[in-house]
């Protein structure tokens, strides 16, 4: 009996010690003083102030495109890697092409953003491209990352798969191109719902990388929280924070609920 309450007072302890902080960041986004650690009344001011913020804004809108282009091309990528290593078990250099693939996965986003910094930087002295580092390069740099998440999401779902279904139909006339789309795809959707969603939270997370490879004008949502924290916890950060919060929550409700229909 005193095991199971200990037990029971650990998980009570690590969910206070995760979601509590939470919780008082929810709190104080309401709070009415402009000092994060003193309650001033209730007030919903903050929230008005976010959205009237244009750099806030600017930021956010910026870190959604570029979130939603990494993640659409790392799926895409990601799925033609995956095909190429699950199909075709032995081709000349597939252990570089592994090697590469995985790398991000290891390396830390430091060497990852000064190198590409590099690189960008003799590109656009040799070609006379990028012009400057904004939208282009932060994509191109999360894609790099995100490529290899999203390899391993959709490689570990098509190593699932049965080769039979897609011999069937090519036996039945069907082409290659057609048995991909229609076979293929349709069973790997849910891999590549979660790579999708994987590439996107990585790129709307990233900071590091992202301050390298950025330039004047184009400051991501997470430089602006780190620039805006290091003078102090505005009461706007709070009230943004639980925006994404609850961006979240729905996003979680609305897959259980889909989930549970099917």
């Amino acid at each position: 009996m005193k095991s199971r309450y200990f037990m029971i007072a650990i998980v009570a302890f690590g969910y206070a010690f995760l979601y509590v902080p939470v919780m008082l960041l929810v709190i104080y986004s309401f709070n009415e003083s402009r000092l994060v650690t003193v309650w001033g009344g209730f007030s919903t001011r903050w929230y008005g102030s976010l959205f009237s913020n244009d750099s806030l804004l600017s930021a956010a809108w910026l870190s959604l495109r570029i979130a939603m282009v990494n993640a659409t091309f790392a799926v895409m990528l990601g799925t033609l890697a995956a095909w190429s290593l699950t199909r075709f078990r032995r081709f000349r250099g597939r252990t570089s092409f592994e090697m590469l693939l995985t790398a991000p996965l290891v390396m830390p986003d430091v060497i990852i953003g000064l190198s590409l910094l590099l690189l960008f930087v003799s590109m656009e002295q040799l070609i006379g491209w990028p012009q400057g580092r904004g939208f282009a390069t932060i994509s191109i740099a999360h894609i790099t990352f995100s490529l290899a998440y999203a390899t391993v999401v959709i490689r570990g779902r098509m190593g699932q798969l049965e080769p039979s279904l897609e011999e069937a139909a090519m036996d039945l006339g069907a082409r290659p191109l057609i048995v991909f789309l229609k076979i293929t795809l349709p069973l790997l959707a849910p891999a590549l719902i979660s790579a999708w969603l994987l590439s996107f939270t990585l790129s709307l997370d990233d900071l590091v990388i992202a301050s390298f490879v950025s330039g004047p004008g184009a400051t991501t949502l997470p430089m602006w929280i780190y620039s805006s924290v290091r003078l102090g916890v505005s009461p706007e950060v709070n009230a943004l924070a639980t925006l994404m919060l609850l961006f979240v929550l729905v996003i979680v409700l609305v897959s259980g609920w889909i989930l549970k229909r099917d």
